[in-house]
């Protein structure tokens, strides 16, 4: 991961740490669907992301979310060999397959 993505990916991260330890979980999702886009081609920042999404999922009692995360970790196998479609936001109301339009700020990080 270059080091301009990583450090966007940390910063989402962070952010979403912040707020997942606040309790606003909808900012926090915000935060981790962010961090999931920037790092879902990269195999670790993925499983980590989809994690947090799972450790939201418990705290909302949100168990299609929960069941989701834990079937999207196992996938994030695919970021290994680029097949995850760019994107996407990681959540388990959205196909895992659905590519989705980047932000236009986090475009930037993939030029």
């Amino acid at each position: 991961m270059k080091k301009k993505l990583r450090d966007a990916y940390n910063h989402e991260m962070t952010l979403a740490k912040s707020m997942f330890e606040k309790q606003d979980f909808l900012q926090c999702y915000y935060h981790l669907e962010r961090g999931h886009i920037l790092g879902q081609r990269n195999y670790i920042p993925h499983v980590v992301n989809h994690f947090w999404m799972f450790k939201v999922g418990i705290q909302l009692r949100d168990f299609r979310e929960v069941l989701g995360q834990m079937t999207r970790m196992v996938m994030s196998i695919f970021s290994l060999i680029n097949l995850v479609p760019i994107g996407n936001t990681g959540r388990a109301r959205i196909s895992p397959l659905k590519p989705m339009p980047i932000p236009s700020d986090l475009l930037d990080y993939f030029t």
